[in-house]
């Protein structure tokens, strides 16, 4: 059974290593690399629950493998995401052959990570996918693209080192590192209160909760689209999985009111900040880059609604509320992976990604402007959207615990998201509007796989919304 999950960590990185050393055979085994990942992922989320030591050496001078309902899903969103954005990926000449060594092997790292059971192959995995994440964001050499993967590995560096800090002090405090171990014996204590403070701060530097967010519309905004799609839509999904795990399992009997309180209002300030931000941004991809801001504010309200001691315990299970969370990751991921192509779409058509000069371009690309709005739908938590379900989730959760304001502050992000996406689709749909340069735009014709990619993804977060009951029971 561990031999599935063994090959689905080696699988990427030895296409990796292939693309290295063999650099002309680059586009054949990235085609395998791509469906053979997609495929095992599929295969990993049919097996059955289970903890496994590699290669028959327990813990901890082992490495543990732990399969539960949480891992099984974060590897077939990674999967199925990953696979759709490798072959928008495999149609732009204009990406370097380096994207799918460094690719790959985040790939096979967050594989790793979310089939680690103890926290120190946690911080290791992390380390190399955070690794790999900036070297993607730099993979143009250009000016603007160095300097935004400086700041993020400087962050990332940072976050790591909390982590790390974290996991010497549970070691210190238990002797031990695996996670269901640590959460049988978890009580509330000085130490174990300042452990979760300094993991949750890295953490949460590394998926830019604000107000640790700054490096993120730089490199999000500053990178090839495909790199984008990946960092926002996975990797920063990989940091949050981990503050689930720690805040619900882990800690559990450990966050006080005071910093549910804390997070409540960090989600809050980033849902307003972020999405008005992206309203008042000038071009494309900037304008996506702090809708994930904004977006990243409602996973930290909904982590901290069900760390909330008044949260039945009944309901705070992986059958009951806990799957909102998940859900809204999957909206997220589906929904900003498809925007982000979108704009690369039109960005690469066009030379630039000013969205007042745009509209030309997006009524040439119909599929694309189609696959944006659609996208814009789940983000914004329209209805029959994956995303309307997730907000739904989130609003009925903030109605139980009675905390009024963060319903009108959900609300409020929901309207400031549907007008940025109607503001985008405004310049195409209103031919009276004039861009602000005269001239015809001289467009660069961009691969029809790309667009069916794009709307394909778009689509996902539609029909997710229409066949909830498979994942929700709902």
């Amino acid at each position: 059974m561990s031999g599935w999950l063994a090959i689905l960590v080696l699988w990427p990185l030895a296409m990796a290593s292939l693309i290295a050393i063999w650099p002309k055979l680059t586009k054949p085994v990235a085609l395998l690399a791509l469906f053979g990942t997609g495929l095992l992922s599929v295969v990993v989320f049919n097996l059955p629950n289970g903890v496994w030591a590699l290669g028959g050496w327990a813990m901890p001078l082992g490495i543990g493998w732990r399969l539960d309902e949480i891992s099984r899903l974060m590897l077939l969103l990674t999967g199925v995401v990953g696979m759709l954005v490798s072959l928008y990926a495999w149609w732009d000449s204009s990406l370097a052959r380096s994207f799918w060594v460094l690719w790959l092997g985040a790939w096979g790292a967050m594989n790793a990570l979310y089939l680690a059971a103890d926290v120190f192959n946690i911080y290791v995995t992390l380390e190399l996918l955070g690794l790999s994440a900036v070297a993607l964001v730099a993979i143009s050499l250009k000016a603007g693209a160095l300097q935004a993967a400086m700041r993020y590995l400087l962050v990332s560096l940072l976050g790591s080192m909390l982590f790390l800090l974290g996991v010497a002090l549970l070691y210190g405090q238990y002797g031990q590192l695996d996670i269901l171990a640590l959460a049988m014996q978890m009580e509330p204590s000085f130490p174990m209160l300042f452990a979760l403070v300094v993991m949750s701060v890295g953490l949460m530097a590394k998926t830019a909760v604000f107000p640790l967010h700054s490096w993120l519309p730089l490199a999000h905004g500053r990178a090839p689209a495909a790199v984008s799609a990946i960092l926002s839509a996975l990797v920063i999904k990989a940091s949050f999985y981990l503050l689930m795990r720690l805040w619900l399992e882990v800690f559990a009997p450990i966050p006080t009111l005071a910093l549910i309180y804390g997070v409540w209002l960090m989600g809050s300030v980033a849902l307003l900040w972020g999405a008005w931000q992206a309203l008042s941004s000038q071009q494309l991809k900037p304008m996506v880059a702090w809708s994930t801001v904004a977006q990243v504010g409602y996973l930290v309200i909904g982590l901290g609604l069900l760390a909330h001691p008044n949260t039945p315990t009944g309901i705070n299970t992986p059958e009951g509320w806990q799957w909102g969370l998940l859900w809204l990751m999957m909206a997220h991921a589906l929904a900003k992976s498809a925007m982000f192509l979108a704009a690369g779409n039109l960005q690469q058509a066009a030379g630039h990604d000013r969205i007042s000069d745009l509209g030309e371009v997006m009524r040439v690309q119909r599929k694309t402007l189609f696959a944006f709005g659609l996208a814009g739908v789940s983000l914004a938590g329209l209805p029959v959207s994956a995303g309307f379900l997730a907000k739904w989730w989130l609003l009925e959760l903030g109605l139980f615990h009675q905390a009024w304001w963060l319903v009108m502050v959900m609300v409020i992000a929901s309207l400031l998201s549907a007008g940025y996406v109607f503001r985008v689709l405004n310049v195409a749909l209103n031919k009276e509007l004039k861009p602000l340069i005269e001239h015809a735009p001289v467009m660069i014709p961009i691969h029809a796989g790309r667009q069916w990619v794009v709307l394909i993804l778009a689509s996902l977060g539609v029909l997710a919304g229409l066949q909830a009951q498979w994942l929700w029971g709902a």
